[in-house]
């Protein structure tokens, strides 16, 4: 990924974090190791096949229980390395041009 579409700087680690992926309806679940993240993005490396799976959209689960989780859909992936890009809000497909109409309406 390049450096423009970051916004924040990658924390790198060094023996990466075990993480899983899986998918929106729950159908199926990869185990990875988390490599790098961003408020944006993240690096991971998959254990297993990803061949077949429908990564266009899936969750990154942070913790073991699920209840740290990011919506994420697939920026790359090069062998059993991947990278990602969060997805944020109900409308986070229309509004990464710039801020919607909702978003103005925020605190």
């Amino acid at each position: 990924m390049s450096d423009e579409n970051r916004g924040t700087e990658r924390v790198t680690f060094s023996r990466g974090y075990d993480v899983c992926i899986m998918a929106i309806d729950g159908t199926w679940r990869r185990d990875c190791l988390l490599n790098a993240i961003s408020d944006n993005d993240a690096a991971l490396t998959v254990e297993g096949s990803i061949q077949g799976l429908n990564l266009k959209e899936f969750f990154l689960l942070l913790s073991s229980t699920g209840l740290a989780y990011r919506r994420c859909e697939l920026v790359r992936v090069n062998g059993t390395e991947m990278d990602v890009s969060f997805l944020k809000g109900k409308n986070a497909r229309k509004g990464r041009g710039g801020a919607s109409g909702n978003d103005a309406m925020m605190p």
